[in-house]
């Protein structure tokens, strides 16, 4: 399967969180919606959630929003509700097996610090992905919008794990 994960700029966050890098402007996100619906298989795309309604409005209908919660997040001067929650939205995740546990739609896990830019993903927001999304070690995943490159770590690290259990597990099973 064709997968891509986007994390581009959030709408007007560009300029303020990137600008020493050109290759990080602002996004049409509505041309990227049909950008991804018509090169991919199957797709994820982090937001903001000030831009959820916005971004839903460029989407197929048979999309789904999951929520990655930070219990850890940052709080800003005169924000009196916190953004402590990303939207993410997919479309097209492969069916999972009965026999797998069943993924949550949302995922706690903390923010991360001191990674070279803002809003890298920490690796469990990526293993809970690719789960949610049904991926396997033989599909292909593009990020494109690789930032600081974590998720692409992720997604090596994920496969290794996946390709070094999978004969294991059906090795304990013929003994």
């Amino acid at each position: 399967m064709n997968v891509c994960y986007c994390d581009p700029p959030y709408i007007g966050q560009a300029t303020k969180h990137y600008s020493h890098d050109p290759l990080c402007a602002e996004v049409d996100h509505r041309a990227l919606v049909a950008q991804l619906c018509r090169d991919f298989d199957c797709w994820a795309l982090s937001l903001s959630t000030p831009s959820l309604q916005q971004i839903l409005a460029y989407c197929p209908p048979d999309v789904r929003v999951l929520a990655w919660v930070k219990p850890f997040a940052a709080f800003k001067a005169n924000v009196t509700l916190a953004y402590a929650w990303e939207p993410v939205i997919i479309w097209h995740p492969r069916q999972r097996s009965r026999t797998l546990p069943t993924v949550r739609d949302w995922l706690s896990a903390s923010i991360t610090l001191k990674r070279g830019l803002c809003g890298v993903k920490p690796h469990a927001f990526s293993y809970w992905l690719f789960e949610a999304l049904g991926l396997e070690p033989t599909d292909t995943l593009t990020d494109m919008f690789p930032g600081s490159g974590a998720v692409a770590a992720a997604w090596r690290q994920w496969c290794d794990q996946r390709l070094h259990v999978a004969p294991q597990l059906e090795m304990e099973a013929t003994v």
